[in-house]
């Protein structure tokens, strides 16, 4: 993984774990529908800050991917905050298409609730 700069004010909130991510829970802006959860190192937060749209480190192919290259499923961010402990960031974006890669319009779409 690569390690972008980051704003000291920011990388110095950030919580990572052994390997240098942060838990990135997508949401969409104006409906508040939880779309996925990613990963991101520093240098993929960057990336989502300075590009407007989002990318994560892929924790499985050992890469970076930006949301909806391939598929045309692209995320257009509209605001991202980090929790108050510091270990997650929720990115508020514009979906376009489906978030999961199973075609659904989120990954949440599985209800276990009794």
């Amino acid at each position: 993984m690569s390690s972008a700069t980051l704003p000291s004010d920011i990388a110095d909130r950030l919580k990572r774990d052994e390997n240098g991510l942060v838990a990135a829970i997508i949401q969409q802006h104006d409906t508040g529908e939880v779309l996925m959860l990613g990963w991101m190192d520093d240098e993929a937060l960057t990336r989502t800050l300075t590009s407007g749209r989002v990318t994560f480190w892929s924790r499985s192919r050992g890469e970076y991917w930006r949301k909806g290259d391939t598929s045309g499923h692209e995320q257009h961010v509209k605001s991202v905050a980090i929790d108050c402990d510091g270990d997650a960031l929720l990115v508020r974006v514009d979906q376009i298409g489906a978030a999961c890669h199973t075609g659904h319009r989120t990954c949440f779409y599985t209800d276990i609730s009794a």
